[in-house]
């Protein structure tokens, strides 16, 4: 059964991941808002949906260890593994505002986590302060990337007839492609974990891993879709978009739900990372504004090191 929940999670997430990046470019473009903004916030919004759902109920079953730590594992898949990815399969062309706003905005926000996490606890005037910063973060989004140009439009873009299909088409389209991200990723990550589990490996390992990874599929899928159709700003906006959100949207709502009046699972390896994550990745984008295929390795390279380290943690 585990195999076969594998089987249909990875074609769950294969045609999420492709009716969501297809509505979503189809729908900025006849909007007139650019992709960068659209993968910033629909989709990353859209592809961070696993995490909620596992952090509301991993915190309500009474572990928030492992909903702090699901949160900072994801944050560390997106920026290292899945934009090191897309980086080999695709160079990316990386958008300016990306280094000058979305990167420092991300490392600020880490930051905030790591500052929030010093008492070892997160109360619900916390999670207001991160509900908050995301309902910013996505105006500031809007009022300021909005408008999408013409040469945003061309550059590497898919070309796409605005009156191909109507808008409600495209909607509908990006609701049910996200509603299969949610169930693919859960199948997915449902046999991960039995496959795991049958292998004897400990619970401590599974959450850091397979659990943080199986939340991240939904990002892998859809950047790797959009590789495919050239949307390199969807790739960049979806990781960097979905990171912030994980930590603003996802962790906010979670402590607005139920405070964390205790937090110590967490070893400052992991929050280390996830910042240095950041960091790396913003230095890397600087000079030609690019990504390719070396730098991307070197993430991926980074990331293999990390779970190495989770793997031999005792």
């Amino acid at each position: 059964m585990d195999v076969i929940y594998l089987i249909i999670g990875l074609v769950g997430l294969y045609f999420g991941a492709e009716w969501l990046v297809s509505g979503s470019s189809q729908l900025a473009l006849k909007a007139g808002v650019s992709p960068l903004v659209i993968g910033l916030t629909v989709v990353a919004l859209g592809t961070s949906a696993p995490e909620l759902a596992v952090c509301l109920s991993l915190n309500f079953n009474g572990s928030p260890d492992a909903a702090i730590g699901n949160i900072v594992g994801s944050n560390i898949c997106n920026i290292l593994l899945i934009l090191g990815f897309s980086g080999i399969v695709m160079p990316l062309t990386i958008h300016r505002q990306v280094l000058r706003k979305e990167m420092p905005i991300l490392l600020i926000v880490s930051f905030l986590l790591v500052c929030m996490l010093v008492d070892s606890r997160l109360s619900r005037l916390e999670g207001c302060v991160l509900v908050v910063g995301i309902l910013l973060y996505i105006a500031s989004n809007f009022g300021f990337l909005g408008k999408g140009s013409s040469a945003d439009e061309a550059e590497g873009n898919e070309q796409i007839n605005r009156n191909d299909r109507s808008f409600v088409y495209l909607f509908f389209l990006i609701i049910f492609g996200l509603g299969l991200l949610v169930v693919g990723a859960d199948c997915f990550q449902r046999g991960g974990i039995g496959i795991a589990k049958s292998l004897g490996v400990s619970d401590a390992v599974i959450g850091l891993t397979v659990l943080a990874f199986g939340t991240s599929l939904p990002e892998l899928a859809t950047s790797i879709v959009a590789c495919l159709k050239k949307q390199g700003d969807l790739i960049a906006g979806n990781a960097i978009g979905s990171s912030v959100f994980n930590i603003l949207a996802i962790l906010g709502i979670t402590i607005v739900a139920k405070p964390m009046p205790q937090v110590k699972g967490i070893d400052p390896t992991d929050l280390i990372f996830m910042v240095g994550a950041v960091f790396l990745t913003g230095v890397l984008m600087m000079g030609k504004l690019k990504l390719g295929r070396f730098k991307g390795g070197a993430m991926i390279g980074v990331y293999i090191l990390y779970v190495i380290l989770i793997v031999r943690r005792p």
